[in-house]
């Protein structure tokens, strides 16, 4: 499946068995398993998106490199601008290497604040203000 240029994801592809015996093959792999590669969005100087197929045809934008954030605060969203990245719950060196995910610390104009969305499926990052 390395042709499609993506990862497997799904079921495995053999069945369990309760005695430890190791079962042959029930089926091939479906593309329709074949999920995306990570998209490793970072923060940088200006905003970089990139499209990616999806199922369907359909097209998504994902960020590359993100320079700007909506940040929600008391009296709404205000657009803002990513100093960098603090802590990040998913892979504790993401935030040595400036890669924002979901859940992640960024260090914004306005202070502290949480990513809510997912930049890598989504085209934007959106954030909730948590100190500032």
């Amino acid at each position: 499946m390395s042709q499609f240029g993506a990862q497997l994801h799904g079921k495995s592809d053999r069945a369990s068995s309760g005695s430890g015996k190791q079962k042959s093959k029930i089926r091939d792999k479906r593309r329709s398993e074949s999920g995306g590669y990570f998209a490793a969005s970072k923060a940088g100087e200006k905003d970089t998106l990139f499209r990616v197929r999806a199922r369907g045809g359909r097209i998504k934008d994902a960020v590359k490199y993100a320079a700007f954030a909506n940040v929600l605060t008391k009296q709404g969203y205000k657009k803002t601008k990513i100093t960098g990245v603090m802590e990040s719950r998913d892979n504790r060196n993401f935030a040595r290497l400036g890669i924002i995910t979901k859940g992640a610390v960024i260090n914004t104009e306005l202070g502290k604040a949480r990513v809510t969305n997912r930049p890598g499926q989504e085209g934007s990052i959106n954030a909730m203000l948590i100190e500032g």
